[in-house]
Parts: structure tokens; C-alpha cells; sequence
């Protein structure tokens, strides 16, 4: 008779993944706003999107890549029901005594263009975030979770803004200003992640406690899709 292991479902993970969802989500309607600090300017999605960064760190740190995996693909899933609901309902015409169309339109109506760049450039700056600290982790024996929280968020922001500028804005702003943007982009997400840290690493240590659990991805797959492999 075959023996089936058991596997516990942790309710920090479920809590983690909401977390994480909701955060790609927000940012998402938060981009459509410009915001402004100083002489730089960027969108207003900067103020949560950081966040799901920190808790991909988070969850690698204490599951490993592969539950890591599975919620940015879950995050992927939940961020393009979302957008692709939100562009439905732009779609349908509104009622006739109805004056909102060109704010919800403002808020919902993402470009094809935007949106595709918004989803290819989530997924290769998470998976490469990813990738950077369960390898960091491996070489390092566990120690120095700072320097690779902060170095992981550089990779991936970096992936991310490379990507998402140039296929979103690309003629749409002037090329040589797409530099100082990415470089403005992944300067202050960066040093976001540092700020956040002394609250990053009280997390991970009370969840490594609570969970008993601290993975070393020493014998995994680093493949993409491969979901199914915890």
C-alpha cells in the first residue's frame, strides 16, 4: 500500500500569498498616477510595489524557490484576472445617466502595450530575484540574509525596469531618458527594500520560528515551470 506524505499547509504562506496578490494588484491601479519626489518623478505604484519584493524574499528565504514559484505564478494569475476583468468592464458601455467613463477608463483601460510589458517584466524580475537569493543562500551557508535581500531586489528591479520601460515607453518618452529612469526606478525601490529591512528580517526570523522551517534549495529545478515541483 502505497504511503502518501503528509503535507501541513501553512497559514503564514496563505497569508504571505494574499499579501503579495493584493500588493500586485494595487499597484497596478496605482500606476496610473504620476507622483513626484524632488526633481524625480515616477509612478505612484512605487509606494507598494516594493512590497511584494520583500515578501518574495521572504518566502524564499523560509520556504525555498520552489513555493516561491508557485506564488509568483499565483500572483501572475490573480494581477491578469484582475486587469483582464478591469478591461471587460472598460469594454462594456456605460449607462446613459452615467458620467464616470473617462476616469474608470483612466484607472482600467490599460494599454495592451503597458499591460503586456507591466506581466513580462513581473515575471523575469521576480524569477531572477529569486533565483539571486536562493543561490546566495546556498554559497553563503545562510548567513548575510541583508546583503542578499538588498542584492537580490537590485537584480530584479533592475530586470524588471530594463524590460518594462523600453517595451511600454520606448518612443513614447525620449530614449535618452530612459536610463536616468531605470537607474531613478531601481535606486529608490532599492532603497525601499533597505529602510524595510530591519522589519524584513523580524519577519523572516518569527516566521522560521513559527513554521520550523529555514530551506536550502540544494537538490531543485530551477525551471520556471515547474509549479508542481514544492
Amino acid at each position: 500500500m502505497e504511503t502518501r506524505k503528509e503535507q501541513r499547509i501553512s497559514v503564514l504562506f496563505m497569508l504571505y500569498g494574499t499579501l503579495f496578490c493584493v500588493c500586485l494588484i494595487t499597484a497596478n491601479v496605482l500606476e496610473t498616477k504620476q507622483i513626484s519626489f524632488g526633481p524625480a518623478n515616477m509612478t505612484a505604484g512605487l509606494i507598494v510595489f516594493p512590497v511584494s519584493y520583500i515578501i518574495n524574499d521572504v518566502v524564499c528565504e523560509v520556504w525555498g524557490y520552489g513555493r516561491t514559484r508557485l506564488l509568483i505564478w499565483l500572483g501572475f494569475a490573480m494581477n491578469f484576472f484582475f486587469v483582464a476583468m478591469g478591461a471587460v468592464a472598460d469594454w462594456i458601455p456605460g449607462a446613459s445617466y452615467w458620467n464616470g467613463q473617462e476616469g474608470f477608463h483612466q484607472v482600467f483601460g490599460l494599454a495592451p502595450r503597458i499591460a503586456g510589458a507591466s506581466f513580462l517584466a513581473f515575471i523575469c524580475g521576480s524569477f531572477i530575484n529569486a533565483y539571486v537569493m536562493s543561490r546566495m543562500k546556498l554559497s553563503s551557508g545562510g548567513r548575510n540574509f541583508s546583503a542578499r535581500a538588498v542584492l537580490s531586489t537590485v537584480f530584479g528591479e533592475l530586470t524588471d525596469s530594463l524590460i518594462f520601460f523600453p517595451l511600454a515607453l520606448g518612443g513614447v518618452i525620449p530614449w535618452e531618458e530612459m536610463p536616468s529612469l531605470v537607474i531613478t526606478q531601481v535606486s529608490l525601490k532599492t532603497l525601499y527594500e533597505i529602510i524595510a529591512l530591519p522589519v524584513t528580517m523580524r519577519v523572516v526570523k518569527f516566521t522560521k520560528a513559527h513554521d520550523h522551517e529555514d530551506v536550502y534549495d540544494s537538490h531543485i529545478t530551477y525551471n520556471i515551470f515547474k509549479v508542481k515541483e514544492l
